[in-house]
């Protein structure tokens, strides 16, 4: 009999008849399984030492690569070795940072993209300090120039001195840095969460939070009161860090900002604080009845034959990054709206930069006069055109007309309407906007830029604007902070306020039976 399978007792008492030595059960210890048999013993011990000199080999064969790849290697991948020597012999470019060790000053950063960056802000931003002579027109009150005056003793100067704290180029000298460091710690720590993120995207980690869900049952009802409910009633996957929060919103912001505001569960409304005026409530409630659709009884038979609506019409005017945007990000928009096709229609001079190899530019021909490039797969009820021209152009063309409050809908990403150096590039296109009578939303960096456009847009077409939703804070902006390469202490967070207009209506009354308006 094996011990294996052996009582003790059964054991003592075949032993006393054989005169045998008794039998041991197999006893489980940290490094080998022992039993009487000695070649076992040996056999197991001996496959454990070969493992153990195994791993002792390829330690230091990692240690001697990384002490050879940190000294001989180029710039680039010397700075990268300690990260992750295989991968960076592998791809020089592809840089691999741990959770823990995201902070770097931008000009030692591993990332060489970031290093470019630092260069190019060493080269054109500069310095903030009140010594320096101003640079430009001041644009706000916040704005870091405000500080300087037309006396100042000292000229302008480049930003050259990395604070340690931030890790960014912010003063020309550690001078200057110290004397206004009290200013500086208003936004230190703002700066350095901007540099980690920064950092995060290059780390070459995988981002499960750029995994976006598919298409749910209508039944299901979004969400839509902050990011928090509307990521776990459409079944994100879970983020459970600040960090990737940020990186997910800096990009579903843009269809977000959209939705929140046509879809019929919009967080504004007309009660006390939800912003949205009364006016707004019309034009909203137009667009609604198209964005979702009654049960119409169709089929696949004759019987369930319906006549189809025309798709939704949204105008992204002045588009620059949104248009490049993962078209995944925007199907999130299609997803939000059952049953009902829409059409996205990007327009602006920036609207392809640096997307020639993506799409290249088509001729313009007499079927198609503006070079619009046309993805019409992207799913079954969303279409996007992207036009690589002024919209005023296409306007004085009737190439959209007719416009119907119904189906159609006019978006502005951070246009700029009241910025002194593209408020001109508005002045022809502000009154046909207005003439369309559809909605216009508007979205602002900041609460000075937002008011500063709704102020120009207002002393522009003065009583020809009707106000549809009050300016504020959006509920679906970006958490993350953005860097001003051009200025490295002006931080601002994509689509921060939104607010909306349209031309103004005038109703048609009976006055003493008389018709009116």
């Amino acid at each position: 009999m094996q011990s294996g399978y052996t009582c003790q007792s059964c054991l003592k008492r075949l032993s006393k008849i054989s005169g045998a030595k008794p039998f041991t059960h197999p006893a489980r210890t940290n490094a080998v399984y022992t039993t009487t048999s000695k070649r076992y013993y040996h056999q197991i011990n001996g496959k454990f030492k070969a493992l153990a000199t195994q791993q002792r080999r390829t330690a230091a064969t990692a240690e001697s690569l990384n002490h050879r790849v940190t000294r001989n290697a180029p710039g680039d991948l010397k700075s990268a070795a300690p990260f992750g020597v295989e991968e960076a012999i592998r791809n020089p470019e592809r840089v691999l940072l741990q959770p823990s060790n995201l902070f770097h000053s931008f000009s030692n950063s591993p990332s060489p993209v970031i290093r470019r960056r630092a260069a190019f802000m060493k080269s054109h931003a500069y310095c903030p300090h009140p010594d320096h002579r101003q640079t430009r027109i001041v644009t706000s009150p916040h704005d870091p120039e405000a500080r300087k005056t037309t006396k100042s003793i000292h000229p302008p100067a480049h930003v050259d001195f990395e604070c340690p704290d931030c890790g960014l180029p912010v003063y020309c000298s550690e001078r200057h840095w110290m004397d206004d460091y009290e200013h500086h710690t208003e936004i230190c720590d703002l700066l350095r969460q901007a540099n980690e993120d920064d950092h995060d995207l290059h780390s070459g980690r995988f981002f499960p939070e750029f995994e976006y869900p598919g298409p749910q049952i209508e039944e299901i009802l979004p969400n839509m009161t902050n990011w928090d409910t509307y990521l776990y009633t459409r079944e994100y996957n879970a983020i459970n860090e600040d960090r990737s929060m940020r990186q997910a919103t800096r990009l579903l912001t843009y269809p977000m900002t959209i939705a929140s505001v046509i879809h019929e569960l919009s967080p504004y409304n007309i009660r006390a604080g939800g912003r949205l005026t009364t006016e707004g409530l019309k034009s909203l409630s137009a667009l609604r009845y198209s964005l979702h659709p009654p049960r119409s009884g169709s089929g696949l038979g004759i019987d369930g034959l319906r006549p189809t609506p025309p798709a939704v019409r949204i105008f992204i005017l002045g588009a620059r990054a949104e248009s490049s945007l993962p078209r995944q990000v925007w199907v999130q928009l299609e997803y939000l709206f059952h049953r009902c096709p829409l059409h996205l229609i990007f327009i602006g001079p920036e609207s392809m930069t640096n997307r020639d190899d993506e799409f290249p530019l088509p001729e313009r021909t007499a079927t198609n006069p503006f070079g619009g490039i046309v993805e019409d797969r992207i799913s079954n009820y969303m279409k996007i055109t992207t036009f690589v021209e002024y919209y005023h152009t296409m306007h004085k063309a009737n190439y959209f007309q007719p416009f119907d409050p119904y189906f159609d809908c006019f978006v502005l990403f951070h246009p700029g309407l009241g910025h002194p150096a593209s408020a001109h590039e508005w002045e022809e296109t502000l009154p046909q906007l207005l003439e369309t009578k559809v909605p216009i939303i508007s979205t602002g960096y900041t609460d000075w830029d937002m008011q500063r456009d709704k102020k120009w847009v207002e002393e522009k077409m003065a009583g020809e604007v009707d106000l549809l939703m009050e300016a504020g804070e959006n509920r679906f902006r970006s958490l993350r902070w953005d860097l001003n390469d051009l200025d490295p202490g002006d931080i601002s967070a994509g689509n921060w306020g939104v607010w909306a207009f349209r031309g103004k209506r005038y109703e048609t009354t009976m006055k003493d039976g008389v018709i009116s308006v």
